[in-house]
């Protein structure tokens, strides 16, 4: 992979929450609680939806592993809590074609248990959130300048976007040719840093490529990016 240093110095959002749409919220939460202490510079937030999981979910997590051990380690706590094996084109985990292992949390959504890496040394327990995009560069460059994040690595297939203080998991934008249909069960909630505005924050992304209404709902204001990824804006923290 190539590593690109570049970094944004304009007014920037933070993350704050990862949203999950879930049948059993509380059961869900559990699950993860299970798998490991969750250990991100965000919280992750289990919202109640009655809609049933459909397509392959454009946003999944891929979990860091220290060595072989304990990568097979962390499959086999996540089999025992209710994941299993899912076949999303890497081949039956028997025939070994990737080094990663593709599993599915109870309620199916995808998440990969990665083999070690130097590149996520220090991330915790979640290497990455990966975002499936049909033009990676473009939409990494609009939470580029939302986030402030640096870009770390770019290829054609895959930009990553690296925390400033190196501490937590990038957020990555996967290459894929599958256009978006449906709400996606997992998003970003931001907000503006202490002494900001939410209105103001709203304006700005909508300034660079976000779309919507701005319209205050719940305590959040819900915008999309670019390629139609749901994400809210909050009050300032």
């Amino acid at each position: 992979m190539s590593v690109v240093p570049s970094r944004f110095t304009g007014v920037v959002a933070h993350l704050v929450n990862l949203v999950f749409d879930s049948a059993l919220p509380r059961d869900l939460a559990g699950f993860w609680e299970g798998l490991f202490s969750w250990d991100a510079p965000f919280e992750p937030a289990f919202r109640s939806e009655t809609r049933p999981k459909g397509r392959k979910n454009r946003l999944h997590l891929d979990l860091a592993s220290r060595s072989p051990g304990h990568q097979a380690e962390l499959v086999d706590r996540a089999l025992s809590l209710g994941a299993r094996h899912i076949d999303v084109g890497q081949g039956p985990p028997e025939e070994k074609r990737v080094p990663w292992v593709v599993l599915a949390d109870p309620e199916g959504n995808e998440f990969c248990v990665l083999e070690p890496r130097e590149q996520y040394e220090g991330t915790g327990a979640i290497a990455a959130v990966v975002v499936d995009a049909l033009d990676p560069e473009r939409l990494a460059r609009f939470w580029v300048a939302a986030l402030g994040w640096e870009i770390g690595v770019q290829e054609k297939a895959i930009v990553g976007l690296r925390p400033p203080d190196g501490r937590g998991p990038w957020v990555e934008f996967l290459a894929t040719k599958e256009d978006k249909v449906e709400r996606n069960r997992l998003r970003f909630e931001i907000a503006p840093g202490q002494g900001g505005s939410r209105a103001a924050e709203v304006r700005r992304l909508l300034g660079l490529g976000a779309l919507g209404r701005g319209t205050a709902r719940r305590g959040a204001v819900s915008l999309v990016d670019p390629e139609g990824n749901e994400f809210s804006v909050l009050t300032p923290r």
